[in-house]
């Protein structure tokens, strides 16, 4: 009978896979730490069909236990799971021969499927070239990131195209760049071109260059892009603003493998990977005959969203330390640092222009700030109505209850302290606020609930178990919370 082996420090997780896994009728067996089960396999124990590891262990770390695996049990399936999800933890695993990758908290159901999946299927020989290292450049530990980080890892392995969608600023060209830098042509070059930055009458020989004397000013022969990422990666941002007559020319160097350069007669043969990317709806372009459907269907093998900073929970603060290191070992001066009131600020903003307006805040802000601490005073313009209180539509709607005609301070803590104040004041003459069915703290204590409940469900894809791991509540608990406030 085939067997799953968790291997995990934390006595929960085991537990949880545990009884969950055996309630599908599968053999499970379980350890604290990965040597023990290295030790068991060593001692001629009949290895497991799938081994559940994480990577974050003591003694000996989930990535190493997976390299020992692959290199004398090439056949177990690995599925690797973690509560530090980041791009390298995700690429790492997937390059070190990993069936598949899980973030905490996981669904427990997905994890039912994959070790399902993983039962069913018989495993190739995985490769045993050694991993190579590689650099963070993609800042952020939200739920949405650990997902866009779980792709980049699955498809760096691959040559298939990559669509990347996602609106100005998000960052599209590091994803392309990860997903470059993580394949096998990370040693071939990564050439990147901008569409809507190149005149529609230099497109093409951008990218196919040119023959010495093929027009008036051509003195000498031009490689074009395409030739320039020979063997590596060639990355197509905003392909939405490609002329209709260039998509024709991209489709055929795509099926044919191959181009003529302008004024030139020998056909130029080139292996290349191609990632575009825009912030516009395609099929809507194709729909309006402004973009080829055949081109489109040929790039959009693999579509990839990326997140807007608003999409990407808790990801501001570390961002906005992260430029403002970046900025000091620029400037050469001591690391600045945002005051508490200054970062309910920036967490309350909309960030329309994502990331990249944040740094171009930071960049701001490290210039005009006075001494080392950035004050809500010294936030640019485009800032300021969230400090007169004008708050986004999602954190107005969430202190609506309290009117309040302007914030003194954005903390939780005082915005909670305003409201208690205010109901009591608000009690029709109350001089000492105790009488029957007077209990604000509790109204307000259940109202917190309420809104932590429904924050929890959203983060965790309306799962209850793992709604119940981040609010640190037990089934029981969350079932009745749910009952209580009405939410099914």
């Amino acid at each position: 009978m085939s067997e799953v082996w968790i291997v995990d420090d934390d006595a929960s997780i085991r537990w949880v896979l545990q009884k969950t896994l055996e309630e599908e009728s599968i053999a499970v067996r379980v350890f604290a730490n990965a040597q023990d089960a290295l030790d068991l396999l060593f001692a001629n124990e009949s290895p497991p069909a799938v081994v559940i590891s994480d990577i974050k262990m003591p003694v000996l770390n989930g990535l190493r236990f997976l390299a020992v695996l692959q290199e004398s049990y090439p056949a177990i399936a690995v599925i690797m799971i973690t509560a530090h999800a980041d791009l390298a933890s995700a690429v790492d695993s997937y390059k070190g021969g990993a069936f598949d990758y899980l973030a905490k908290p996981f669904d427990i159901d997905e994890a039912v499927k994959l070790v399902h999946r993983a039962l069913a299927l018989e495993l190739a020989t995985p490769n045993d070239k050694a991993a190579k290292p590689i650099a963070k450049t993609i800042i952020g530990e939200s739920a949405a990131l650990q997902n866009l980080f779980k792709m980049i890892g699955r498809l760096a392995q691959t040559d298939v195209s990559v669509l990347l969608f996602g609106a100005s600023g998000t960052g599209k060209e590091l994803v392309a760049s990860a997903l470059h830098n993580n394949s096998k042509r990370a040693d071939k070059p990564f050439v990147a071109l901008n569409m809507a930055a190149i005149p529609k009458d230099l497109i093409e020989s951008e990218l196919f260059g040119y023959e010495k004397g093929a027009f008036t000013g051509a003195n000498t022969r031009q490689l074009g892009r395409f030739e320039q990422a020979h063997g590596g990666t060639l990355f197509l941002d905003e392909i939405g603003d490609m002329p209709l007559d260039m998509q024709t020319r991209l489709l055929r160097v795509l099926s044919e493998g191959g181009f003529y350069k302008i004024g030139g007669q020998s056909l130029i043969h080139v292996d290349v990977r191609i990632i575009a990317a825009t912030h516009q709806n395609l099929s809507e372009l194709v729909h309006k005959g402004l973009f080829r459907e055949d081109l489109y269907h040929r790039l959009n093998v693999i579509r990839l969203n990326v997140p807007a900073l608003k999409e990407r929970q808790g990801d501001v603060e570390l961002l906005a330390q992260y430029f403002l290191r970046k900025l000091a070992t620029e400037q050469g001066h001591s690391v600045k640092s945002f005051d508490s009131n200054a970062l309910a600020v920036l967490n309350a903003f909309d960030w329309p222009g994502n990331v990249r307006q944040l740094e171009n805040v930071c960049r701001y802000c490290d210039v005009m700030a006075v001494g080392d601490t950035i004050m809500r005073q010294d936030l640019p313009d485009e800032l300021q109505a969230v400090m007169q209180g004008e708050l986004p539509a999602m954190l107005a709607a969430q202190t609506q209850p309290q009117q309040h005609n302007s914030l003194p301070e954005l903390s939780w803590q005082q915005l909670l302290a305003d409201e208690l104040a205010h109901m009591v004041a608000a009690a029709e003459g109350a001089v000492e606020p105790v009488g029957d069915g007077f209990a604000p703290g509790d109204t307000l204590l259940k109202q917190a609930e309420k809104t932590l409940l429904v924050k929890a469900l959203a983060l965790s894809g309306q799962h209850k178990q793992n709604a119940a791991l981040l609010l640190g509540w037990g089934r029981n608990t969350i079932t009745r919370k749910l009952q209580e406030f009405d939410l099914g």
